[in-house]
């Protein structure tokens, strides 16, 4: 059987500090191959060479991965400054415009990391620019120094909403997450709900109300060991199901059309 196509959503990038080209980490597209079992494509981020409409017909589902990149705050309302550190205003104009036609439709979406930022400024929520400055929180950032291994390493608590669809699926209500990130939810989207939290409180997990599809996004990487990790490899799971869900359907629309 022909596996459905999950595209993912990558981000501008300059070989040797020179060439553009549009990247992608290869363990969001091997957890999407491997453990969601879907065919992933990278998608070049710029409504220049793509268009939301032809996306949503391409794929059947999306990843937002995350980025150095932050959202422009212009998104949510508020103006720029050092502190918000690079943008990608052409990912912004692809990433946002399809979160909001996604969840309008019931087409699969995740969010990691700047994804999960995007799902809540898509939706009209808005963000931290530095986490780390507010009062009482830790410091998110990825370790400057160590191996791979070492800034991907687990460590923090992220505990869930008794009886939420976070807690359903990985059957606990605290697991342990990896944590490289340097802005945060400020205030949810409307339809935004925060599902999860570090323990500093810092949003961790969230899920659109009322969606009629997948939403579950998170402000971890759960892509890295995605397969033997048992926080991360329900996730994809799930995903790939959704996705898998959404193409037999559409599969059969067409058979009746």
């Amino acid at each position: 059987m022909t596996r459905p196509i999950v595209g993912i959503i990558g981000n501008s990038y300059l070989i040797n500090d020179q060439y553009p080209a549009h990247a992608g980490g290869k363990k969001n597209s091997a957890a999407v191959a491997h453990v969601s079992g879907c065919m992933p494509l990278l998608i070049p981020s710029d409504p220049e060479l793509v268009q939301v409409g032809e996306l949503l017909e391409a794929c059947s589902g999306f990843v937002l991965t995350g980025g150095r990149p932050n959202v422009h705050p212009e998104e949510y309302g508020e103006e720029w400054t050092e502190a918000h550190g690079a943008a990608d205003r052409a990912r912004d104009a692809v990433a946002l415009p399809l979160v909001r036609a996604c969840v309008e439709r019931g087409q699969p979406l995740m969010g990691l990391c700047r994804g999960f930022q995007e799902v809540n400024v898509a939706l009209g929520g808005t963000l931290h620019p530095e986490v780390r400055d507010l009062p009482g929180r830790m410091n998110h950032r990825m370790p400057p120094d160590g191996t791979l291994e070492e800034k991907f390493a687990l460590r923090h608590r992220v505990t869930f909403t008794r009886g939420g669809p976070f807690h359903d699926l990985m059957g606990a209500e605290a697991v342990m997450t990896n944590t490289l990130h340097g802005q945060a939810i400020n205030r949810p989207g409307a339809t935004v709900v925060i599902d999860g939290w570090a323990d500093d409180g810092t949003p961790e997990a969230l899920f659109v109300r009322d969606a009629p599809g997948f939403t579950l996004s998170v402000q971890w990487h759960p892509e890295y060991n995605a397969a033997n990790d048992p926080v991360s490899r329900p996730l994809f799971e799930a995903f790939g199901n959704a996705v898998r869900d959404w193409a037999r359907a559409g599969a059969a629309r067409r058979m009746t059309a």
